[in-house]
């Protein structure tokens, strides 16, 4: 039986993850928080769905294996895959993302809306259905951003070769009377200062970090494992490179030296 004082789960196929790990850290600090990034297949949005959904079920239960009492899927392409085979075989609460469309159509005054995501999100039946139960007064125009996940991956948040990709692939957007933009994969939040550089100031940018982390306090309030502290350092896991880890979470991760391992598969 899980206990308040277990810590949160977390998993991405990168560092994307951070983001909502971030939010999740704000609003509940007296949450200890457990974090895979899945670096060594990264980007998940590339991958079939079958390699992501084995990916899945390895990490939460190396994670569940630790003490999780909770996990958070902090990946759009992976919630799509993999959630509800998760949600099949655990009994955690789990809370998975999906792209901010609901607020994205309260947002925008063209009625028009671009979506910038991976390609494994934007071809998902899962991403299909979300935007087919909001179309209708809305415009939906997709754009699938290769190489973005890299960037971030990198710690280039500002860099020549970001700037260029971020430039081809709102241009058309904003040519189509896009005034609200989604970002659409975890890792896009980290981009918002160079966007916001590159885009007229009345274009909005919408993520869902903020209400998934939401999410997880009614699901732990529901359950009753709301942590009351003091939490322990977040604990990281990478499944790739573990010195790129180290050099870019002081990047993306607010807390000093946080603890790295490599993720044993």
């Amino acid at each position: 039986m899980a206990r308040p004082d277990a810590p949160v789960g977390v998993f991405d196929s990168g560092v994307g993850g951070l983001s909502v790990l971030g939010e999740i850290d704000r609003l509940l600090p007296a949450e200890s928080l457990l974090y895979v990034a899945d670096s060594g297949f990264v980007p998940y949005g590339e991958k079939p769905p079958e390699l992501i959904v084995e990916r899945s079920r390895r990490i939460a239960e190396f994670l569940l294996d630790r003490g999780a009492k909770a996990l958070v899927v902090a990946c759009n392409t992976a919630t799509a895959a993999a959630i509800g085979d998760l949600r099949s075989r655990y009994s955690v609460p789990i809370i998975g993302m999906e792209p901010a469309v609901k607020p994205a159509t309260g947002a925008t005054r063209s009625g028009v809306v671009g979506v910038l995501a991976t390609t494994g999100t934007l071809r998902s039946a899962r991403f299909a259905a979300l935007l087919d139960r909001f179309a209708g007064s809305v415009e939906f125009i997709t754009q699938p951003c290769p190489g973005l996940v890299e960037c971030v991956e990198r710690g280039d948040l500002d860099g020549a070769e970001l700037t260029a990709l971020l430039r081809d692939y709102t241009r058309p957007l904003l040519e189509a009377g896009c005034d609200t933009l989604i970002l659409g994969c975890t890792h896009y939040p980290f981009l918002r200062p160079a966007l916001t550089r590159l885009l007229p100031a009345d274009v909005r940018l919408v993520d869902t970090g903020a209400a998934v982390a939401r999410q997880v306090r009614t699901r732990l309030a529901e359950s009753g494992l709301l942590g009351d502290g003091p939490a322990r350092p977040a604990q990281f896991w990478s499944s790739g490179d573990i010195q790129r880890l180290r050099a870019v979470l002081p990047v993306l991760w607010s807390e000093p030296d946080p603890a790295v391992a490599v993720l044993p598969f």
